[in-house]
């Protein structure tokens, strides 16, 4: 049987102690911190699901203002044009799931908080040949920032 040197066990063991834990099926750091805007992004995952307007809008920012990741201006939207679409949602989806692989965390300077992701959605619409399901399959950025306290979304809903 080979034998291991013992610097080279202990190297080992020393790396394992510095290796930092992720929190469980995430690229993300386990912290408090990070802990509690996954757990404020799975709130937003699951109000998807639900359709639930109610509380998408409770989450997103008054300041809420998206340019779609254009330049063009014609497609921004801001806090009173989510609420518009979030609306055409609950009407025009008729079932959603809604999921999220988490890449990373990346906090700003001016206290934002840019959460990298994947998502993939199955979205049950009409069509003229019936309800069919549609996925969507992209990578994805929400901003959130605190505003009195609370995380709101800034951007990317």
């Amino acid at each position: 049987m080979a034998r291991i040197p013992l610097i080279a066990w202990l190297a080992a063991v020393a790396a394992l102690g510095c290796a930092h834990q992720n929190i469980p099926n995430t690229h993300v750091e386990d912290t408090a911190e990070n802990r509690e805007i996954i757990e404020f992004v799975e709130k937003y995952r699951k109000a998807v699901e639900d359709r639930d307007v109610g509380t998408l809008l409770r989450m997103s920012s008054r300041f809420y203002f998206d340019d779609m990741g254009t330049p063009a201006g014609d497609d921004d939207v801001d806090y009173d044009g989510l609420r518009l679409a979030l609306e055409r949602m609950r009407t025009g989806v008729l079932a959603a799931r809604y999921q999220i692989s988490y890449r990373g965390l990346t906090y700003t300077p001016n206290d934002r908080v840019l959460v990298d992701l994947l998502y993939t959605g199955w979205f049950k619409v009409e069509t003229p040949e019936g309800a069919q399901w549609r996925r969507r399959l992209e990578p994805h950025r929400i901003v959130l920032a605190r505003e009195d306290g609370r995380l709101m979304i800034l951007s990317g809903m």
